[in-house]
């Protein structure tokens, strides 16, 4: 499984759905997780897409968002089956 958190550096909320989402991972089952900063980033429409969401969390890209300001845990929960 892989996750992609749409964040901020400087963003308490991020830090803190990062921290829970870790807690949540599955002994011998471990998922990878890609933290992208949007004001960081060269691609300028993750600013203009997520800029008053962040946090924001999808367990797949194609589909809608898991969550976003806090962590869905039962979302979450649903994707590692």
């Amino acid at each position: 499984m892989h996750f992609t958190l749409y964040s901020r550096s400087y963003c308490h909320l991020c830090q803190d759905m990062l921290d829970a989402l870790l807690l949540l991972q599955p002994l011998g089952k471990p998922f990878t997780v890609d933290v992208i900063d949007i004001d960081a980033s060269p691609d300028a429409s993750l600013l203009a897409r997520f800029d008053e969401l962040v946090p924001v969390l999808f367990g797949d890209l194609a589909q809608p968002e898991l969550c976003h300001y806090f962590l869905d845990e039962a979302a979450v929960r649903r994707c590692l089956m």
